[in-house]
């Protein structure tokens, strides 16, 4: 084999010049999440060679339920940074872009002024996930977007399709709605699930900012949101 020998599994699956592929590519994750931060992972697990994060936030203590780097460790330092080391200690060789900002329309085609290969859209708040799938879509980069894994409890109904056939996601259908403003009816992969949501999972919130409540989830739902995001990208990356 003539893989790194961290990557030997991946090249006995895919091959040498897959793998190879896989390497040259440049992924943006918008989002570092519960969802953002197991794609983001499986992402350079599987040998991308390229990376651009972007996320605002910091660990809170409440991510600890769901999110791969809180840790009690962890909590109040930014998230940017504490993948920067994680990303760079599974791959020393990366070559990664780390950006501590909240994509707004200030900032989004300075972000998107780069030869992606994918976006992967992991942004829970509406009006910047919208723009960002706007503008890879304007652009033509391939996008995969994450809809509401809060509120869901059966891996089994976590589905991947267009946005277009997505149903029974609140979420899913508000950015619908924001798409089709733009004259975006189609075109973006997306992984939902269409379980009910029940109301005593919803807690209204008042004075958070960018968030108008808090959906309960479980540790599992939004790592399998993540991983599904990762293979949407690197099964299309490989065809």
């Amino acid at each position: 084999m003539n893989a790194k020998q961290w990557l030997e599994r991946t090249e006995l699956l895919i091959g040498e010049e897959k793998l190879n592929r896989l390497c040259k590519s440049h992924i943006l994750v918008a989002g570092l999440g519960g969802v953002g931060g197991y794609a983001v992972e499986q992402l350079c697990r599987a040998g991308i060679g390229k990376l651009t994060i972007v996320d605002s936030d910091i660990v809170q203590p409440g991510n600890r339920n769901r999110q791969i780097i809180a840790l009690k460790s962890t909590e109040y330092r930014k998230k940017t940074e504490v993948f920067r080391e994680r990303l760079t200690d599974i791959n020393p060789e990366i070559d990664l872009t780390v950006l501590d900002e909240y994509i707004n329309e200030t900032n989004i085609d300075d972000i998107l002024n780069k030869s992606f290969d994918y976006v992967v859209d992991a942004i829970d708040t509406l009006t910047p996930k919208v723009l960002l799938l706007v503008k890879a879509k304007k652009k033509e980069i391939p996008v995969v977007s994450s809809m509401g894994s809060g509120g869901k409890f059966d891996p089994a109904e976590v589905q991947i399709t267009d946005i277009s056939k997505s149903h029974h996601c609140k979420f899913a259908a508000a950015v619908r709605s924001y798409l089709r403003k733009y004259q975006v009816n189609e075109g973006i992969d997306v992984v939902f699930s269409p379980e009910t949501v029940s109301k005593s999972a919803v807690l209204a919130t008042e004075g958070e900012p960018n968030k108008r409540s808090i959906v309960g989830t479980i540790s599992y739902m939004p790592p399998i949101f993540g991983c599904f995001c990762a293979a949407v990208v690197i099964n299309n990356l490989l065809k």
